[in-house]
């Protein structure tokens, strides 16, 4: 079956019966089929008396072959052999002139097109020029037996009766594949927007889900160790107050202290937060944003977080980590730093890696192994940089800090996230002897 394509519409609109797609095509092939009819017909009236046959016959057989006309949507091939075959009767010119056009315009295959039009050239060009040979056509009666009469007359009719359909046709044929292959070209783009759509919603979502981490990841870092510290110096001074107030004036200070450097990096991190509120006001109306707005909001969210990478410049850095050694010495805790290798140029967020680990290690032992000796451990390397944070057992096992210092079981995660981001290696787990030892190894050029 070879398809026209002219009725091609959209699912869901069919309305014609049969074959037809739409109920203005059948009408238009049915008027088209009784014209054919109708000269088949009247062709068909001499054609019987000169073949000697009854004229119902003749008359019959023009209205069976002009009904071809009806299927050439479906059958175009067919339509143009039968007005082949009921050519040389005289008939069949309308159905000729239509089932050609309406081959050209369909899918058929070219060689097919150009055989059945070059037959159809050729069975009206004999039929033609037998006719006018024969004087059969109105004329000058001397111009009919001239030689060149009957060649121009028939190649002329030949050419009218067959190149215009075909022309159209293909004319038609092309333009309605062009329009075609745009509206899927179209649909295509529309499908190819929607699924980058989808992706930016995707990478946005993950933008923020990252972000939402590091904030977190950074909250934690920056609270749980001050505040670990205040809370072990507040159990201290409770403890002094009565007995030692000297001390106990020094703890209240190391606390005051403390508390305020905690309030200035609290500051620091939710001014970072509100710098994102633009961002954060626009996602509240993504529903109504164009796609490419979608876009723009994925690549500022990735951005920010990228961002707090750079962010590492204003942050703590290797040269503080004595600093930190002290304030966990001050609070009580023996603590034994050793530094081996020469000190190399590190990346902003390598060192603020590498103090946040030694950071978070030591809040860990205020927290679950108070009053342990803790060995702190660096070590410069070519291409890398080592820590360790050790502790040995507590003075009594098994006791918590007299503070009762809360938990959340965050502290090792965030360490691992941090040091797995710039490609390193982070491995903890209890010693042998009783102790918790914290290891990481981060690549200088993480």
């Amino acid at each position: 079956m070879t398809t026209t394509g002219e009725d091609r519409i959209e699912a869901g609109t069919r309305d014609g019966p049969w074959w037809w797609e739409r109920r203005r095509g059948a009408a238009l092939d049915g008027a088209l089929a009784l014209l054919s009819m109708i000269e088949c017909a009247v062709r068909g009236y001499p054609f019987a008396q000169d073949a000697g046959l009854p004229v119902a016959v003749g008359v019959v057989f023009g209205l069976l072959a002009g009904s071809v006309l009806l299927v050439r949507r479906t059958w175009p091939v067919a339509v143009v052999l039968v007005s082949i075959a009921i050519t040389p009767a005289q008939m069949g010119y309308l159905m000729g002139i239509v089932g050609l056009y309406t081959l050209a315009a369909s899918e058929a295959p070219r060689r097919i097109i150009g055989a059945l039009s070059g037959m159809s050239f050729l069975g009206v060009f004999v039929v033609a020029y037998v006719q006018t040979a024969h004087g059969s056509v109105r004329g000058d009666a001397a111009a009919v037996w001239a030689e060149w009469f009957p060649p121009f007359v028939s190649l002329t009719m030949a050419l009218g009766l067959t190149a215009p359909p075909v022309l159209l046709g293909l004319y038609v044929g092309a333009r309605r594949r062009l329009m075609e292959s745009l509206r899927e070209r179209a649909d295509s783009l529309e499908r190819e927007l929607q699924l980058l759509a989808e992706r930016a919603e995707e990478r946005a979502e993950w933008a923020r889900g990252e972000e939402r981490t590091r904030i977190a990841r950074e909250m934690h870092d920056v609270v749980a160790h001050r505040v670990s510290l205040m809370v072990v110096h507040a159990a201290a001074l409770q403890a002094v107050a009565r007995k030692d107030p000297e001390k106990a004036v020094k703890n209240a200070a190391l606390v005051g202290d403390m508390g305020r450097q905690a309030l200035t990096e609290l500051r620091e991190m939710l001014g970072v937060l509100r710098s994102g509120d633009g961002l954060a006001s626009r996602g509240e109306k993504s529903e109504s944003v164009p796609l490419a707005a979608v876009g723009v909001a994925a690549a500022e969210a990735a951005s920010r977080v990228s961002r707090g990478q750079d962010e590492a410049v204003d942050g703590p850095c290797l040269a503080d980590l004595e600093e930190l050694v002290g304030q966990s010495a001050a609070a009580g805790m023996v603590v034994d730093l050793s530094v081996e290798g020469d000190v190399q140029g590190y990346a902003p967020e390598i060192e603020q890696t590498a103090y946040r680990v030694v950071q978070e290690a030591l809040t860990n032992v205020h927290k679950h192994a108070a009053g342990a000796k803790t060995y702190v451990r660096l070590a410069h390397r070519m291409a890398e940089i080592a820590m360790q944070v050790e502790n040995e057992p507590p003075p009594e096992p098994g006791s918590a800090s007299s503070a009762r210092l809360p938990s959340g079981g965050n502290g090792l995660v965030g360490m691992k996230e941090r040091v797995s981001a710039l490609g390193g290696v982070f491995v903890s787990g209890p010693t042998d002897a009783g102790g918790f030892r914290v290891s990481a190894v981060i690549p200088a050029r993480g």
